[in-house]
């Protein structure tokens, strides 16, 4: 008999006679009209994780992998192998040209007239051919390739004519040439081809050190560097602004060097300076015409760096300092008046010059003020000089926070601080006869200079941005810089004044200076001990430092060197500097102490 149910609403499992509600389902039951055999998969964790138990992950499915693509060998890729046939063509028929005007004339087969005829009517064929072919399906590479062959045939046909058989006169032959480079160009931007510019370029620039190798060469590469400057207005085409810079300053430094190498005509370094400056300002220009376009494009201010090199060795032609440093002086002006002009609001707003720009432009021009300083100045005076550089490029760091100023500044000024040791070092300093025989007023001045470019660099270094305001490597430095330069002025002050112990003077003054500016940082240090202990803590520990090398000075060296009242008054005096500085320095941490002990006794 059935179990009647116990409840309304549920019925019996069969077989079991166990009341079960419709709406319970076990845990572990199978899933409804699967069973255990078919339907769908049942899992135990079907409704959901059972507690305490991390689920295993379900299995990842490997993924469909279609049948790899194999890869194009480069030589069956599309214009690869065209570019090279057309790469290659422009440069063997282009030595054809030359071969025409050349060896041929070395030969002599044919004429003058019948080898120029024959190499213009072959560029004029080649220039239409390319227009034909460049017009049709796939026939860019090819149309390229014809057209350049031409233009390049033809400038080298003009650059023949010109250098070779004389019948244009030089400055009508290159204007010839620059328009023909002009052109070649004019071509390339209505074909909007870059290739077509650069294959021009450079295969008249290679090639036409084989029709002539005198100073007309710089000429004609010139104009080809200048026939391309206008692209650049238009288009943004680096690799034509390297082409047409390259060559130009490769051969015009080949001549420049070996004119420093040996002693040309007068009239020869003339040239020579005028073709470095062409190339130089030609190159600065392109490069301002493009960075106004192109703020990002790196590659002109390289190119500016690369065509300064030829002015920057041109000084070098001119055994008369006067001529170098005149050379150098003007090259240093063009140069810095560029980097300077971002510096000035209203300028930089029309000039649009960028800072990478300006950076390259005020290193090339600091190196022009290297070379000016060199010719300008003997030995004695060479500090002088180079601190005065050191000052303007820290001062103008500081004021606009300019890294690239502050890193030339510090590099003149570590120039200047060798240039000193060379005419007041340690060995020096320490000999009354050599000071009394090489230091002067000279070296005076240099040494005071040399105190200001500490203190400028120090002032220079705080707004430097991202600079550590309380760097003790650099207050160490600064330290030793400002103490040695401290004793190089007093010794080169006591020693020009002309008085027989001067030399002892001096010293004993250094050494007096040298305390006093150790108790001037300890008094500084105690009196910010509350409020700044970073500062307090810099301060007292250059105060200490310098005051340990005041008296490690005072009994190492015044105390053999000098004699007399000179000894006794070094003596005298730092040793009431030293009780003045000890005197203060427990008195402030006294006060300190017993400012702590009332605070804790009122907290208790």
């Amino acid at each position: 008999m059935a179990v009647p149910p116990p409840w309304p609403g549920h019925a019996p499992i069969a077989g079991a006679g166990i009341p079960v509600s419709p709406a319970y389902v076990p845990r572990f039951a199978a899933p409804p009209g699967g069973g255990w055999g078919g339907g769908a998969s049942w899992s135990p964790y079907a409704r959901g994780p059972m507690p305490g138990v991390v689920p295993p992950r379900p299995p990842v499915p490997p993924r469909a992998r279609g049948p790899r693509a194999p890869r194009t060998p480069w030589w069956q890729r599309d214009g690869v192998i065209s570019r090279i046939l057309a790469v290659a063509g422009v440069a063997v028929t282009l030595i054809g040209v030359v071969m025409l005007l050349v060896l041929a004339a070395q030969a002599g087969f044919f004429g003058p007239v019948p080898r120029v005829a024959a190499g213009a009517v072959f560029s004029a064929v080649l220039v239409g051919a390319g227009a034909r072919v460049f017009g049709r399906t796939g026939g860019r590479v090819g149309g390229i390739a014809l057209a350049a062959t031409g233009i390049a045939g033809a400038y080298l046909d003009v650059v023949a004519v010109t250098a070779i058989y004389h019948w244009l006169h030089p400055v009508l032959g290159f204007a010839v040439a620059l328009g023909v480079a002009a052109g070649g160009v004019g071509v390339a931007m209505q074909w909007r081809s870059q290739p077509l510019a650069v294959l021009v370029v450079l295969g008249a620039a290679l090639l036409s050190p084989v029709l002539t190798t005198g100073l007309v060469l710089l000429a004609f590469l010139i104009v080809l560097q200048l026939a391309c400057m206008p692209v650049h207005m238009v288009r943004k085409w680096p690799y034509l602004h390297a082409a047409r810079t390259v060559p130009a300053v490769l051969a015009t430094f080949v001549f420049v060097a070996g004119a420093v190498l040996d002693s040309p005509a007068p009239g020869e370094r003339v040239w020579l300076l005028t073709a470095a400056a062409a190339v130089a300002l030609v190159g600065l220009a392109g490069t301002i015409v493009v960075v106004r376009r192109a703020p990002t494009d790196l590659t002109a201010s390289l190119m500016t760096a690369l065509a300064t090199v030829p002015m920057l060795t041109a000084p070098g032609m001119y055994h008369q300092r006067l001529s170098a440093v005149i050379v150098a002086s003007a090259t240093a002006a063009v140069l810095l008046l560029v980097a300077a002009v971002p510096m000035v609001p209203k300028l930089r707003e029309q000039a649009r010059i960028p800072a990478h720009t300006a950076g390259v432009a005020a290193v090339a021009g600091s190196i022009a003020v290297l070379e000016a300083c060199l010719g300008a100045t003997r030995p004695h005076t060479l500090p002088i000089a180079w601190f005065l550089v050191a000052l303007a490029f820290l001062g103008v760091a500081g004021q606009h926070r300019s890294r690239v100023a502050a890193g030339i500044g510090a590099i003149f000024a570590v120039l200047g601080g060798f240039a000193l040791l060379n005419v007041a070092g340690p060995g020096i300093l320490a000999s009354q006869q050599h000071s009394e025989m090489i230091l002067g007023v000279a070296t005076v001045l240099g040494a005071v200079l040399a105190l200001e470019v500490v203190a400028v660099a120090l002032w220079c270094a705080r707004r430097l941005p991202g600079t550590a305001t309380s760097s003790g490597v650099q207050w160490i430095a600064a330290s030793a810089a400002g103490l040695y330069a401290v004793t190089a002025t007093t010794v080169s002050i006591g020693v020009a004044t002309g008085a027989r112990n001067g030399f002892l003077i001096g010293h004993s003054a250094a050494t007096i200076l040298w305390m006093t500016g150790a108790t001037a940082a300890l008094l500084f240090g105690l009196r910010r001990l509350a409020s700044s202990p970073a500062v307090t803590r810099l301060a007292l520990g250059s105060g200490l430092l310098v005051t340990a090398a005041a008296l490690a000075k005072l009994f190492l060296f015044d105390l053999a060197t000098l004699d007399g009242l000179v000894r006794v008054a070094a003596f005298l005096i730092v040793g009431v500097l030293l009780l003045l500085a000890g005197t203060r320095y427990a008195r402030t941490f006294a006060e300190v102490g017993a400012g702590r002990d009332s605070g804790d006794a009122a907290a208790r």
